[in-house]
């Protein structure tokens, strides 16, 4: 495995121990408030899993952009990348509906960790080894 694949496994941990943690903060938070119940529990696995996942499928494109432009093919890199962009928009934006119209999942607890992946990789830049 070259290094650029290690990295990419690497941060995607980074993020899924960072938005774990975050997730169980936020069902404490439910808890406290006295709301919690499966559709929060249901709706902050699946809005995790969406999140690292999003941020995993990110990091793959971006490796396999990286490769072609080692071996100088750049424009195939670009395609790569704009193509991931809108496709993985699409899914997580289908997952979403989907569950939330399904009335299972707490709309809140669904949407809420995707907002994790941002500072958990802020806080993993300001710990980094320079």
């Amino acid at each position: 495995m070259d290094d650029s694949r290690k990295i990419a496994l690497r941060e995607t941990l980074y993020i899924l121990i960072g938005v774990s943690i975050l997730t169980a903060v936020m069902f404490v938070v439910y808890g406290v408030l006295g709301i919690f119940d499966l559709s929060v529990l249901l709706g902050g696995i699946v809005g995790a899993l969406l999140a690292v996942g999003n941020f995993f499928f990110m990091a793959v494109a971006a490796t396999l952009a990286s490769d072609k432009a080692q071996q100088q093919n750049v424009k195939g890199g670009t395609q790569i990348m704009s193509a991931s962009y809108p496709l993985r928009l699409l899914v997580l934006t289908g997952v979403l509906l989907l569950c939330g119209f399904s009335g299972k999942f707490n709309p809140i607890a669904l949407v809420l960790p995707l907002a994790f992946v941002r500072p958990v990789l802020n806080l993993s830049e300001f710990f980094r080894k320079r």
